[in-house]
């Protein structure tokens, strides 16, 4: 499924009235449906019903409805005469019965999710450097907010902005390869797959990938991306030198030898201290990959931890909650000598899902008497099945279980091994749209783990039986080794230390409102309960692209606080002000995460 950034036009809805139902009726009782842009059509004007005339002796009720029929027709005027057409568009009269359009240069943007979304007049997609200094100079000079946003895949939104966006979709070219110093300069706005398929030629790679692959690289390192093995760093820790363009100094370019402090600051930067538009990268020789998965328990997990830890390049687990599986994922490259595994799948992959296929048809029956062709059925993968399974209800707790049970009984099944180039291995299905949290958290070192990584999980599991939370598969947990950018959250001066990466997630896999907010209302609830009683006990913090501010003044005077004990929090909002000076790469959410001074 395309993660591709959501830019979208609003569509004419109409409003129908059933034939049976007079022409003029009183205000419903219900809400009228909000618009996107939360203006109301000036069609949306109510007259009343004269069918039955009031009693003569009644003169007060009379005037009465004289007054409401007179307040409405001023608030339609002052509706039609508000509502925001182009404007070559003011002329037009509104239609009847038709909400109004959204102006021609109004776009609605959302990540990938969907749970977060706004609208802008001002999205631009500069296509040479010098355009995107231009689009600066001249917000500069107009103390107009513009927010640099990439593929929109970050959960929380945090590259999304009302006042403004640029977006580098356009500048997205492979400039240089160095294949003897195995480095590449890219345009920021070039996604990872299509930077990978740009140097496979030269036999080069990158040393480590998210789950996914179409963010852009310029995205990806500002909050902070990784992937997974406790001798490899989050991605930022990559980039060897980069080109910032900002309003205070133009565009300047830094490295571990240009400006160094700002250098580290602004690798994992959150899009706070300048575009970034080009960025140099340290890369590996291309290599094939061996992945190994199986499934094993808790108690045998501990024994062989620090060997999995220490002996695979690429290691997670997979955590199923109310079972007491473990799915174990490792990747290495393929050995010289002994060359691919010789093995042979017990199941195929047909048998290896059939009971989960097996189990929606039982399931549908059951929530819906509904009616499906075995065909359809059997075109569906394991995590559109799981989706469909969960949306059948999402929030029952037993219901959960039995499609955990189900899930862990597929990776059962599904034990063996692939073989692949290391862009096509380290990938993850995630699933469809989801609510998702995750933190990071010291583990020890790679000769000495402390152990607290699967002690998180414990605990996590037993406050997920506990208090009974429909918690679906998986809780993945994933280790990086330390990153040297301040700001990121395995940033350590400690050079073998390594970090532990464990996310929840609730799945969304229904277009409705209202069960999209029951949804988000219980994950909410859940990330809750891990904040209180798991964050501070293990020195966890969030994701950059996955942290929610909350709306409470006091939690977010907590939250700032908290992030003050762990980040350079007066180093980095130094940085903003000379950058900066006028805010206009700020948002909501970096404004409430770093607060300036209004003397700033």
């Amino acid at each position: 499924m395309s993660r591709a950034l959501c830019l979208r036009r609003s569509i004419h809805h109409l409003l129908h009235r059933r034939p049976s139902q007079p022409i003029c009726t009183a205000f419903p009782p219900t809400k009228p449906p909000i618009l996107p842009n939360h203006h109301y059509p000036s069609n949306h004007i109510r007259t009343f019903s004269t069918s039955s005339p009031a009693p003569a002796s009644s003169e007060a009720e009379l005037r009465r409805y004289l007054g409401y029929t007179a307040l409405v027709l001023f608030c339609g005027a002052a509706t039609y005469f508000s509502f925001p057409f182009s404007e070559n568009a003011k002329h037009k009269k509104a239609q009847l019965f038709r909400y109004a359009p959204l102006p021609e240069d109004l776009h609605t943007v959302s990540n990938w999710s969907g749970t977060h979304e706004v609208q802008t007049r001002n999205f631009h997609q500069p296509e040479t450097l010098e355009e995107l200094e231009k689009l600066m100079k001249d917000a500069d000079e107009k103390k107009a907010r513009i927010r640099q946003v990439g593929s929109g895949l970050s959960p929380n939104g945090i590259g999304l902005s009302r006042a403004g966006m640029v977006n580098l979709g356009l500048m997205d070219k492979v400039l240089q390869v160095d294949k003897e110093k195995k480095t590449v300069r890219v345009q920021a706005g070039i996604r990872v797959q299509q930077l990978v398929d740009g140097i496979k030629e030269y036999g080069l790679t990158l040393q480590n990938f998210a789950s996914i692959r179409e963010q852009q690289i310029g995205g990806i390192i500002q909050v902070g991306a990784h992937g997974t093995g406790a001798r490899l760093p989050p991605i930022d820790e990559q980039v060897i030198s980069m080109k910032l363009v900002t309003p205070a100094k133009g565009t300047i370019e830094i490295s571990k030898d240009k400006e160094p402090d700002l250098f580290y600051l602004a690798r994992c930067g959150l899009g706070g201290l300048g575009v970034v538009a080009e960025v140099t990268l340290q890369c590996v020789e291309r290599q094939e990959l061996v992945e190994h998965t199986y499934v094993t328990d808790m108690k045998d997990l501990k024994k062989n931890h620090k060997k999995l830890l220490s002996e695979n390049k690429h290691v997670k687990y997979l955590y199923i909650p109310y079972t007491d599986a473990v799915v174990v994922v490792t990747c290495n490259p393929i050995s010289k000598w002994r060359g691919p595994p010789k093995f042979t799948p017990k199941y195929t992959k047909d048998e290896a899902i059939q009971h989960v296929r097996d189990l929606y048809k039982e399931c549908l029956q059951k929530y819906r008497n509904g009616k499906i062709t075995a065909s359809l059925v059997d075109e569906l993968s394991f995590t559109e099945l799981r989706d469909k399974l969960i949306n059948l209800d999402p929030l029952n707790k037993n219901h959960i279980v039995m499609i955990n049970r189900a899930e862990a009984e597929f990776w059962r099944k599904s034990e063996g091994y692939r073989v692949g180039w290391s862009d096509e291995i380290l990938g993850f299905d995630c699933g469809g749209q989801q609510w998702v949290s995750e933190t990071c958290f010291p583990a020890g070192s790679l000769s000495k783990p402390s152990m607290k990584d699967l002690e998180y999980i414990e605990d996590l599991k037993q406050l997920i039986e506990k208090r009974r939370i429909p918690a679906p598969a998986p809780i993945e947990q994933r280790w990086t080794a330390r990153s040297r950018s301040h700001m990121s959250p395995a940033s350590s001066s400690t050079e073998d230390e390594i970090f532990s990466w464990v996310g929840i997630i609730m799945y969304l896999p229904t277009m409705d409102g209202r069960q999209r907010k029951d949804i988000t209302d219980e994950f909410f609830h859940y990330r809750r309960l891990t904040q209180t009683e798991l964050w501070d006990k293990y020195s966890a913090y969030e994701h950059w692209a996955k942290i929610e501010v909350p709306r409470d003044k006091e939690e977010q005077a907590a939250l700032q606080a908290r992030l003050r004990e762990r980040f350079p929090v007066d180093a980095y909002n130094t940085a903003r002000k000379e950058l900066d000076p006028n805010r206009i790469f700020a948002n909501k959410k970096l404004e409430k995460l770093f607060p300036l001074s209004q003397a700033a």
